[in-house]
């Protein structure tokens, strides 16, 4: 049983971890997607996405709490400069696993994480501000209503007789 076992300890102590998740977090960040295990790009979601949600207010606090996670200056430079003015207005999930299969070695289950708004393909196929269907016609309904008598314009008056 895995009765209060919060974290994946992916088979490392603690130090070699925290430096496996660094590194990946800051790869992730530079290249916006990596490929590696299914239970890797879990546990680098959860170590990710709170560092993003840091980097939307851009102060030295927050820079120095980023910079102690990931352990490389280009790395939270490019998170602060460009990743964070794109999910400014989302309010959370900014990292998407996608399974793509089993390595041919051993047989481990592989995933592709990427952020989100930096996918072209998927931002490209998204409708724009489609608008809305509905299940009901609204053009039928406004067909068959009865048209009312419209009024003429004031402006082709006759001169009145005196």
């Amino acid at each position: 049983m895995r009765h209060n076992k919060a974290i994946n300890h992916l088979g490392r102590q603690s130090g070699h971890r925290k430096a496996l998740l660094a590194n990946m977090a800051s790869s992730l960040i530079m290249h916006k997607r990596i490929n590696t295990t299914v239970a890797k790009a879990k546990a680098l979601k959860s170590y990710v996405e709170p560092l993003i949600t840091k980097s939307k207010e851009d102060t030295t606090h927050n820079r120095r709490v980023v910079f102690s996670y990931l352990k490389d200056k280009n790395a939270v430079t490019e998170l602060f400069r460009t990743i964070a003015p794109k999910v400014a207005d989302r309010p959370g999930g900014y990292t998407r696993v996608l399974h793509t299969g089993f390595r041919q070695g051993d047989a481990a289950e592989m995933a592709l994480i990427e952020l989100v708004d930096f996918n072209e393909a998927a931002l490209a196929s998204a409708p724009k501000s489609a608008k809305k269907n509905t299940r009901r016609s609204r053009a039928k309904k406004a067909e068959a209503a009865p048209e009312a008598p419209k009024a003429e314009a004031p402006a082709a008056e006759e001169p009145k007789a005196e």
